[in-house]
């Protein structure tokens, strides 16, 4: 009972069994390996999130203006937009267990090149070799997840989405503690975090590979109740346009929200970077209970709840003073980011023999579609105002209304 149980590649649909875990703890979450994968997504996010938290310290010494900004961040995004697909595609077919710590390395070099950079175009090749490591880590990184969920799919995304959602909320604390004292060349100390996180990783990828080897898998039946090949396109494209209104929003205010601050209130740049910590922890915290309350009481109502709940909140948010936008943006965070967990579940359960794909498509193209929007809203900004534009991103949770286009799962995949 205590040996590693095979299981195949595709259809990661069964509790695994892990060497060294009891009988009675086998039936439920690999608990250590998603620690593991959180925490690692935990670094993964912070090393992530310093892009955006030291915009300000690039603006100023190198005279950017915010089109150029929000082109740092579709430099970042976009790599990551291209490629996850692909490598979720790829590890469909041949899963890799140690892409992950590999594709670290990228994020690594990044780093240290960006804490580096004396030009903008070398900021620009930092911010895409940082976006590559995002490429390969999070589809099969979700992927483990899964595998290591004993069939509590929700609860073990969320978990997943924990460490990622701490991570990106890390970030400004991080640069205002230490990149703006010290300035751009102490990002490079954060490639230890790098170093730390590809040593994890690649002990993660050690517990990985006995489950992927062996056998072939088995083709996946259809379940009767399940919506037809047209409700599913339909279905996936509604999940990537809901996915998009919340990750634009959630990139508007980490990419411009410190901006908006700094010209509205005339608050610092650190003053600035701990209201934006304040929205992300929030996002953290409703990333993960997403999951488990979309296990509990269905995807779709949670994916409903959670778009459509922000949109009185989203709208108030461009008329409130210092201290309500603290409290606005802390209940935005709580409500839009518990979506997330359920989308990507959700997506999952609609396609379960691309798992990989799924992911990279649902971590990538949605997410890079926001990294786009991001710099769209940077040409916006210079033309009309950052309080414009979050005027205008006040509406975007309204584009949860597609949501009644999504199907009823069967009971068993809900």
């Amino acid at each position: 009972m205590n040996k590693p149980v095979v299981v195949p590649a595709e259809t990661l649909t069964e509790p695994v069994v892990v060497a060294g875990i009891t009988p009675a703890a086998s039936a439920g979450p690999a608990y250590i390996v998603l620690a593991g994968i959180s925490f690692s997504h935990f670094l993964n996010d912070t090393m992530q999130s310093l892009i955006a938290s030291v915009y300000p310290i690039l603006k100023d010494t190198y005279a950017l203006d915010f089109a150029q900004i929000g082109m740092i961040t579709l430099a970042f995004q976009f790599t990551a937009s291209l490629l996850q697909p692909v490598v979720g595609h790829y590890t469909d077919k041949k899963a890799q267990p140690y892409s992950l710590s590999i594709g670290m390395a990228s994020t690594f070099f990044g780093l240290l090149l960006l804490s580096a950079a004396h030009q903008y175009l070398v900021i620009l090749i930092a911010a895409a070799l940082v976006g590559l490591g995002s490429a390969v880590f999070h589809p099969e990184s979700a992927r483990i997840a899964r595998l290591a969920s004993g069939g509590r799919y929700g609860f073990a995304q969320s978990v997943f989405q924990l460490g990622g959602s701490f991570g990106t909320s890390m970030g400004p604390v991080l640069a205002a503690l230490i990149v703006v004292p010290f300035g751009q060349g102490s990002i490079a100390w954060f490639s230890s975090i790098a170093f730390l996180a590809i040593v994890i990783l690649w002990r993660i990828g050690r517990w990985y590979e006995p489950q992927i080897k062996a056998k072939k898998a088995a083709p996946i039946q259809a379940h009767p109740d399940a919506p037809s090949s047209r409700r599913v396109a339909v279905a996936l494209a509604v999940l990537v346009a809901l996915l998009f209104s919340k990750q634009l929003y959630v990139s508007s205010l980490s990419s411009y929200y410190i901006f908006y601050l700094i010209d509205r209130f005339n608050v610092s740049t650190q003053a600035a970077q701990m209201y934006l910590f304040i929205f992300l922890a929030a996002n953290a915290v409703g990333a993960f209970l997403g999951g488990p309350l979309g296990d509990r009481f269905g995807r779709k109502i949670v994916i409903w709840i959670s778009i459509l709940g922000a949109l009185p909140f989203t709208l108030a948010l461009p008329y409130a003073g210092l201290t309500a936008s603290a409290v606005l943006t802390v209940i935005i965070g709580l409500i839009i980011s518990s979506t997330t967990s359920s989308i990507i579940v959700f997506a999952q359960e609609l396609v379960p023999h691309r798992f990989g794909m799924i992911s990279g498509v649902f971590f990538g193209v949605a997410f890079g579609i926001g990294g786009l929007g991001a710099a769209v809203l940077g040409k916006l900004a210079d033309h009309t105002s950052i309080e414009f534009v979050y005027q205008v991103c006040a509406y975007l949770p309204a584009i949860g209304l597609l949501a009644v286009f999504l199907p009823k799962l069967p009971r068993h995949a809900r």
